[in-house]
């Protein structure tokens, strides 16, 4: 039996082997990249990997406001339409 790869990656360790994914950043978002990358003294990847973990670890914005608490004001406001716009099949695609 062959032994399990180890990938290390700034001081981790990942048993097996990583998946790689493509990434097309515009110029200056990569130019950040590298700066950053250079100044902790690592690498592009590494650094990507520590950034997408921690937006992923941060608790969801769910029960955040809605498009709804935005916009309650304006609810209601337009006057002549039909009362059940919002669920008459017959109105659908007319828009």
């Amino acid at each position: 039996m062959r032994p399990k790869r180890i990938a290390r990656t700034n001081g981790t360790y990942y048993a097996g082997f990583m998946r790689r994914i493509s990434l097309k950043p515009p110029d200056e978002f990569l130019a950040e990249l590298n700066r950053e990358a250079k100044a902790r003294r690592v690498t592009k990847s590494s650094l990507i990997r520590e950034i997408l973990q921690k937006s992923l670890r941060r608790p969801s914005k769910a029960g955040g406001v809605s498009c709804y608490d935005v916009a309650r004001d304006l609810a209601g406001v337009v006057k002549g339409l039909p009362e059940d716009l919002a669920d008459n099949s017959e109105y659908m695609g007319r828009w």
